[in-house]
């Protein structure tokens, strides 16, 4: 174990350990609902209808999260499905709470009788600064992280030491691509509230955040070691290198233990075609759309 290792159990009550995973993902959650909290009195939004929303919303998100990893595990969730309900352990794809919360949100707002857009772009930039916070999870379990790096490597980037001794991993240094999503992410958050004071057409905020989110997640998915993956047509692997390629100049692609087609780049692609397809059909074939403020 290497010094100044980070151990990913906060502390014990009795038999109960409590992680930090789940303390940083709670914690991820609760800054995000504030931060959605305080938009809502900017814009006069029900708050009491987010609350209510997050009831739902919340669970669907962890269960389609887990679901998801599950899904793409099972060769070895079979054989221990008692790991099943460990998300203690890691393990939350955030396509898979994407998918359940958006289904969630969409219901909510139809059932409520308001507008799922504005609902969307109301919560984007919340979402995106969860998920910056809750890529520290990642961090103290040692996991999501990319191919092996030198000592060296990492003292140029002049990250704090506690984060260089924490991807010393049996001995290897490894790269801290949960930070560089973070940083990405953080960055996000910004750019989705400046674009939210322009009062876009409805829905534009809520695209942009699928399209900022997945070049991101594209490029620093294939620095990782441990993607969700399966073999696809030669040419589909092709094309994910070469849009990858542009990466090699400065660095060597994650391993792969299994496939050839990295799960979340090709999801990545498919959610920024198609937020830049509903982006021109609701600025040019709506009629009349309404604004994020409206």
């Amino acid at each position: 174990m290497a010094t100044g290792y980070m151990d990913p159990i906060a502390f014990q009550l009795g038999p109960l350990q409590v992680h930090w995973y789940g303390i940083i993902l709670g914690s991820a959650a609760i800054v995000g609902l504030l931060l959605a909290l305080w938009e809502t009195k900017r814009i006069g939004f029900d708050s009491d209808l987010l609350m209510d929303l997050l009831i739902y919303a919340v669970p669907a998100a962890i269960i389609g999260a887990r679901a998801y990893y599950v899904l793409f595990q099972w060769d070895y969730y079979s054989k221990h499905p008692s790991e099943i309900i460990a998300i203690w352990h890691g393990g939350l794809a955030i396509h898979g709470a994407l998918i359940g919360s958006v289904l969630t949100g969409y219901l909510f707002a139809k059932k409520k009788g308001i507008s799922f857009w504005k609902l969307a772009d109301l919560l984007a930039p919340s979402i995106l600064l969860g998920q910056a916070i809750g890529r520290w999870g990642n961090f103290m379990n040692q996991e999501a992280h990319g191919g092996p790096v030198s000592l060296e490597f990492l003292q140029k980037l002049h990250l704090p030491q506690f984060i260089i001794n924490q991807m010393n991993i049996n001995g290897v240094y490894y790269h801290p691509t949960f930070l560089y999503e973070s940083l990405w992410d953080f960055i996000g958050v910004f750019l989705l509230l400046w674009l939210r004071k322009k009062n876009p057409i409805r829905g534009m905020v809520f695209l942009s955040y699928f399209i900022w989110y997945s070049i991101g997640r594209f490029y620093i998915e294939g620095l990782r070691t441990d993607s969700l993956a399966f073999n696809g047509p030669r040419w589909l692997a092709d094309l994910m290198n070469a849009l990858w390629s542009p990466m090699r100049i400065l660095f060597e692609p994650g391993y792969m233990e299994y496939g050839n087609i990295r799960i979340a780049q090709l999801i990545g692609v498919v959610l920024i075609l198609t937020a830049l397809i509903l982006m021109w059909y609701r600025k040019y074939k709506v009629d009349h759309p309404l604004h994020y403020e409206d």
